[in-house]
């Protein structure tokens, strides 16, 4: 008897937080099976390559992250023509997808007719995503992501259908309007519907924070497949506690590999990114940004947060943090792992 299929579970990109860097730690951790880079804005030219290597230089790795995990570049915009111009050369420079984006909510964004904007007219996402389709090798997948419609969920049905129609092989579906933002709750049960009608795979999204979360949703939505944003990064284990749930664990929201002590390198790990590879002035503000949101899983993330949180000097927060991996390993019988490794 073959095992059934092993549910999918996607990564988030999230403009100004889930980046790649972010991206290498997390896939690290595990349990993921493909990521997407935040979205690259296309406003009816062909981008420079440098600008496809900002967002995506795992294309410099087969366009996997370090830990092996495919990264799918991700392209924003209205206009057919320049979307497939820069799809295909994507697809020279090794790109493992290309993935429409139809969900961004930002007002400048909307303001120029891209992201959610375009759920307003099916028929151009139908255009986008049918260039997109035809300037790409037919092996290359093509996805898009939506939300439930731009203030009326009642346009959703035809917006996925109209990326089905277009070429897409997969539709990742945000459930809330562009209306409603971030704020919850996530409709999933209105994915269903979706889910039924459409003959490619659906992915729900949306408020997934933890394992609980992930059970209701596939219950309301009607499938197995997430995509895992916020919640990732505010519980590195999550994919992991999914993973060991559908194997038929004891349901446990984190197992042992991603307590407090075994996320003490990742953070020594992202500190080493960041430094390497963002500009001075954006590199304290990132590591706090994320010990704000593991507050929400690790109590121990409280008191980090709060030490860190008046440090500004590169060198002080270097050495705290080597404190605090050298304290994890001590607590693990282990010696300190190397952030750049």
């Amino acid at each position: 008897m073959e095992a059934a299929p092993t549910p999918t579970l996607l990564l988030a990109p999230m403009e100004g937080l889930l980046d790649f860097v972010l991206r290498d730690v997390l896939t690290r951790v595990g349990g993921v099976d493909r990521c997407v880079c935040e979205f690259i804005r296309v406003t009816g030219s062909l981008l420079p390559d440098k600008v496809f290597y900002r967002f995506i230089p795992e294309l410099r790795n087969g366009s996997r992250t370090l830990a092996g995990v495919p990264v799918r570049a991700q392209l924003l915009g209205s206009d057919p023509s320049s979307m497939a111009d820069n799809a295909a050369r994507l697809a020279e420079l090794g790109a493992e997808g290309i993935d429409l984006n139809f969900g961004c909510p930002a007002r400048t964004v909307n303001r120029h007719g891209g992201g959610a904007a375009m759920l307003r007219e099916p028929e151009r996402i139908a255009a986008v995503v049918a260039a997109v389709r035809r300037a790409v090798p037919a092996h290359l997948p093509v996805s898009a992501k939506m939300r439930l419609g731009y203030d009326d969920p009642g346009s959703a049905m035809q917006c996925a259908l109209a990326m089905q129609d277009g070429g897409a092989c997969e539709v990742v579906v945000h459930a809330r309007t562009k209306a409603d933002g971030y704020r919850p709750p996530a409709y999933w049960e209105r994915i269903a519907p979706l889910r039924q009608a459409l003959r490619v795979p659906v992915v729900a999204n949306g408020e997934i924070w933890n394992l609980q979360d992930a059970q209701r949703c596939r219950a309301l939505s009607g499938g197995d497949a997430l995509m895992l944003g916020r919640g990732m990064v505010a519980d590195p284990g999550l994919a992991l506690a999914i993973r060991a749930a559908d194997a038929g664990g004891q349901g446990e929201e984190a197992p042992v590999e991603v307590r407090w002590q075994a996320l003490a390198p990742q953070l020594a790990r992202f500190w080493h990114l960041v430094c390497k590879d963002l500009d001075p002035p954006q590199r304290a503000g990132r590591l706090k940004q994320w010990l704000n949101l593991l507050r929400r899983r690790h109590p121990q993330a409280q008191a980090a947060f709060d030490q860190v949180r008046v440090m500004t000097d590169q060198r002080a927060i270097t050495l705290w943090l080597q404190q605090l991996v050298a304290a994890a390993a001590t607590a693990d019988g282990q010696a300190p792992a190397d952030p750049a490794a």
